[in-house]
C-alpha cells in the first residue's frame, strides 16, 4: 500500500480548492520551551480546516455516473463542510446528514455551501446509520470522512507540503488522530520519505482509538467517547487507516481537556488565531513530550488541524487552560470558622495570587473552602503549593472533572432534610428542549435536591443532580439505565463530598 498511498499523494489535485497553508513559528512558545516549534496552519483553508483535501480528492475521482447521482456524507462539522465545497465546486448535489445537536453556526455554514443538509438523531452513529438509509434509497455514493484511499491521498498532500517548506532538520511531527485519515496520509508520506522523522499521534485520553488499536493489534470500538473535541471524537479507527499507520506512526500521545485548552491559548498567544480543541491537540501533545523527554534544542511541527469553534465553547477553554498550564492549582481546605482564620490562610500561600475563593457557612467549629491557587507553571509547582500548606487538611482537586465543572459554580451548602440524598452526573444531548425533557423524565421519579447544569457549546449538556432517594439506591440505578442518559456516581467524590455532603 505504501507506494500506492505516495502515488495517489502526489497526483491529487486538491489545489482546485484547498490552499498550500504556511508553517509559522510559535515564537512565544519555542522561547519559553528552548525548542523550535512549528505549527503547520490548516485553520486557514476556505472551510478553515485540512478536510477540505480529502473530501475534494475523494469526490473528483468518482465517474460521471456517479456524479450524476450525488454524494451523500454523516459528519457533525468539518467534514460536512470539505464535501459541501467540494461537490459545489464540482457541480454535484450533496446531501450532509448532520446530528439534530450540531450547532447552528455549522449547520448554516453547510447550507451556505449548497449542500442539502438533513438532521437526525443526537449523535453520529444516529446521523451514520441515518445517511446510509438515504443513499439505499438514492444511489448516492457516500464519501467517508477517513476511511477511504482517496480521502487518506488528499489529507497526505499535507506531509508533501510540509517537507517542502521546513529546510533542514525535523524532530518530530504531531498530528491530531480521530478515524485516521489525516495521520495516515501525512505519516506514509513523511515515513516514505524521511525515515528519521517521528510521527507521533495525538488524541484526547477519552477518544484514544488509535492507541487502543496499537495495544491490541487490530481497530478495537470504545465503548465511550469524549465529546470535548468532537473533531477527533472517533470510536474506532478506520480499518484502511491503521493499516498504514501502524507501520508508520512511532507512538500516540493521549492529552486531557485542560490540555488542550492550554494549547489553544499557546495559538492564539503565538498567531492571534483561535481554534477548536482538535485543532489544538497536536501541540498539547507536542507540549507534552517535551515535558517527558526534556527535549531542548529540537524542530517539533504540530499541525493545527482546524478552527471551527464555537463561540460559546471559548468561556470553558478560558476557564481551563490556567489549569492545562499548570498555572492554577484547585483545591479544598477546612479552616477554623473564626475571625481572621482566612488571613492566615492568604499569608500561608507565601506571595501566590488567589484565583478563586468560594465558600459557605456550614458550622460553627470549621469552614471549608473552594480555593483556586496561581502558581508559578513548573512542573512542581503544584507539590511546593501543598507542602506551604501542610498545615491545613487539603484536599486536591486539580485533576477533579466534577469539582471543575460543576463544584466550582456553586455556592454549596449541605442538605438539611432527614431523607439525606444521592449525586450523579448526567451527559445529555444539547438541544432546544432537551433541559426540560430531562427534568420531566427525571423529576417524575425522585424529589430532585439539587441541580447544576452549565452550558458549554458542547453538543451534549452536563448536569449535576441531587435525588432524595436514599435507600432505594438499586431502584435509582436500575430507573437510571433504562433513562438511557450516560451517567457517573458522584457520591464519593471528594469534592461532593466536602461541600455538599
Amino acid at each position: 500500500m505504501p507506494h500506492t498511498i505516495i502515488k495517489k499523494i502526489l497526483q491529487a489535485p486538491v489545489y482546485d480548492v484547498a490552499v498550500e497553508t504556511p508553517v509559522s513559528r510559535a515564537t512565544q512558545l519555542s522561547e519559553r520551551t528552548g525548542n523550535d516549534i512549528i505549527l503547520k496552519r490548516e485553520d486557514l483553508q476556505p472551510v478553515f480546516s485540512f478536510k477540505i483535501r480529502g473530501a475534494y480528492n475523494k469526490i473528483i475521482q468518482l465517474s460521471e455516473e456517479e456524479r450524476a447521482k450525488g454524494v451523500i456524507a454523516a459528519s457533525a462539522g468539518n467534514h460536512a463542510q470539505g464535501v459541501a465545497l467540494a461537490a459545489k465546486k464540482l457541480g454535484i448535489k450533496a446531501t450532509i446528514v448532520m446530528p439534530a445537536t450540531t450547532p447552528d453556526v455549522k449547520v448554516n455554514a453547510v447550507r451556505a455551501r449548497g449542500a442539502e443538509v438533513v438532521l437526525a438523531g443526537d449523535a453520529f452513529d444516529a446521523a451514520f446509520a441515518k445517511s446510509q438509509e438515504i443513499m439505499a434509497q438514492t444511489g448516492q455514493v457516500f464519501v467517508h470522512p477517513f476511511d477511504d484511499i482517496d480521502t487518506i491521498a488528499g489529507q497526505g498532500t499535507i506531509g508533501m507540503e510540509l517537507l517542502r517548506q521546513i529546510e533542514g532538520d525535523i524532530d518530530a511531527v504531531f498530528i491530531p488522530v480521530g478515524g485516521g485519515g489525516l495521520i495516515a496520509g501525512v505519516s506514509a508520506y513523511i515515513k516514505y520519505l524521511r525515515p528519521d522523522i517521528k510521527v507521533i499521534g495525538v488524541e484526547p485520553t477519552d477518544a484514544a482509538c488509535l492507541k487502543i488499536a496499537l495495544d491490541t493489534g487490530m481497530p478495537t470500538r470504545l465503548s465511550t467517547v469524549g465529546i470535548f473535541a468532537e473533531g477527533v471524537a472517533v470510536a474506532e479507527i478506520g480499518k484502511n487507516t491503521f493499516e498504514i499507520a501502524k507501520d508508520c506512526v512511532d507512538e500516540v500521545i493521549t492529552v486531557n481537556t485542560d490540555e488542550m485548552c492550554a494549547a489553544i491559548k499557546d495559538i492564539y498567544d503565538d498567531t492571534r488565531s483561535i481554534t477548536e480543541p482538535a485543532g489544538a491537540c497536536a501541540l498539547a501533545g507536542l507540549k507534552k513530550y517535551i515535558e517527558r523527554e526534556g527535549a531542548k534544542g529540537q524542530r517539533l511541527v504540530a499541525i493545527n488541524s482546524g478552527a471551527n469553534v464555537n463561540f460559546d465553547r471559548l468561556r470553558h477553554v478560558s476557564e481551563r487552560a490556567e489549569l492545562g498550564e499548570k498555572r492554577e492549582a484547585i483545591i479544598a481546605v477546612r479552616i477554623p470558622e473564626e475571625p481572621g482564620s482566612f488571613k492566615d490562610f492568604c499569608q500561608a500561600l507565601v506571595g501566590r495570587a488567589i484565583t478563586e475563593f468560594n465558600y459557605r457557612y456550614s458550622d460553627e467549629k470549621e469552614a471549608v473552602i473552594f480555593v483556586g491557587v496561581a502558581l508559578g507553571g513548573s512542573p512542581h509547582s503544584r507539590e511546593e503549593l501543598l507542602q506551604d500548606l501542610k498545615d491545613y487538611e487539603i484536599v486536591d482537586l486539580t485533576d477533579d472533572e466534577t469539582a471543575k465543572v460543576h463544584v466550582r459554580h456553586m455556592i454549596g451548602g449541605h442538605l438539611r432534610s432527614d431523607k439525606g440524598e444521592l449525586l450523579y452526573s448526567f451527559e445529555f444531548p444539547e438541544r432546544p428542549g432537551a433541559l426540560l425533557k430531562f427534568l420531566n423524565t427525571l423529576g417524575g421519579q425522585w424529589n430532585i435536591s439539587m441541580f447544576h447544569y452549565r452550558n458549554h457549546g458542547d453538543a451534549y449538556g452536563r448536569v449535576l443532580v441531587g435525588l432524595q432517594a436514599v435507600g432505594e439506591e438499586t431502584d435509582v440505578t436500575r430507573y437510571l439505565d433504562e433513562l438511557g442518559y450516560p451517567y457517573q456516581d458522584e457520591n464519593d467524590n471528594p469534592a461532593c463530598k466536602l461541600f455538599f455532603r
